[in-house]
């Protein structure tokens, strides 16, 4: 990320102390909500910019993910037990933290980074929470889709064919450097909307308190069923996994047909006779990996 600042002229010693002040006054800020401050490049809408500075601050920072990722990466050894990234984007699909588990961004799958933030776009895309009712329209509970569940009707003859090519992924943003820089708390995706849309294991909603929807998680580097199981371990362990039944709150909605696990990986693919694709016979299945985990085995969600 870039930060410019200047100063010069006859007034220099109050402009220096200004500059000093305000300094002190940003790592001050950084400290307080436990990451480094972002700054922009070329900035985006005006209106993003000031939502993205809001909601980013309500959400986990760079540490707490990375934390996260490494406890998740730690338990969760199906698949090929890689290592693995990890995106946090808010509501408005702006990337607000980007991490890795392993000693280098070199010991992930590279092309998983980008994937990552794909996935987490696609999640918070793609579900909803109560606000979503209003005028008899609209999900009463909210409802949780994860990257998992779109897999099957995204096939061809599927209900949600072609979703795959829509919201193409700003690779302006996916891309730019320094390549040093990624993974780390000044990831260049970070204060971007990075777009793109992902349709196999990997990305979920994040729902806050009060089953509040504040944004999606993404997690790429393995298996597609591994990187669902490490991205709901990740969910978990943020705290951002409320969406069970609380007083007069419903629990919110999914297909997985498991109240406590909504937005759950599923898998009731058969074969087809025809080849090809298999059948769902719920219509948001996904196919089973190598070394495939148990989705029940997998914590509960939270009130």
């Amino acid at each position: 990320m870039l930060n410019a600042m200047e100063s010069s002229g006859a007034s220099k010693p109050r402009t220096a102390a200004k500059l000093y002040l305000t300094i002190g006054a940003v790592l001050l800020v950084a400290a307080a909500w436990g990451f480094s401050a972002k700054a922009k490049a070329t900035p985006q809408l005006s209106d993003d910019q000031g939502q993205q500075s809001s909601a980013c601050a309500a959400l986990p920072g760079f540490a707490a993910l990375r934390n996260a990722l490494a406890s998740a990466t730690a338990a969760e050894t199906s698949g090929l037990n890689n290592q693995m990234w990890a995106t946090l984007v808010d509501r408005d699909g702006v990337v607000c933290a980007v991490a890795f588990s392993g000693v280098n961004r070199g010991a992930q799958w590279p092309g998983s980074r980008a994937i990552s933030a794909q996935k987490a776009n696609t999640a918070n895309a793609f579900s909803l929470d109560a606000s979503s009712s209003s005028n008899g329209s609209g999900q009463l509970a909210g409802l949780a889709l994860s990257t998992a569940n779109l897999y099957s009707a995204v096939q061809p003859g599927g209900s949600l064919y072609g979703l795959q090519h829509s919201n193409p992924v700003d690779t302006g943003v996916a891309y730019k450097g320094p390549s040093s820089s990624y993974g780390t708390a000044s990831d260049p995706m970070v204060g971007y909307k990075i777009g793109g849309v992902n349709v196999f294991g990997g990305g979920l909603g994040l729902y806050a308190r009060g089953h509040h929807l504040v944004g999606g998680v993404g997690l790429s580097g393995d298996t597609s069923c591994a990187d669902h199981n490490i991205a709901w371990r990740v969910r978990n362990l943020l705290g951002l996994d409320h969406l069970a039944a609380s007083g007069s709150l419903p629990a919110v909605g999914g297909v997985s047909g498991d109240s406590t696990r909504p937005d759950n990986i599923i898998f009731d693919i058969t074969a087809n006779p025809n080849g090809g694709t298999g059948n769902s016979k719920g219509g948001f299945g996904h196919p089973t990996c190598i070394n495939t985990g148990d989705p029940a085995a997998l914590p509960v969600v939270q009130p």
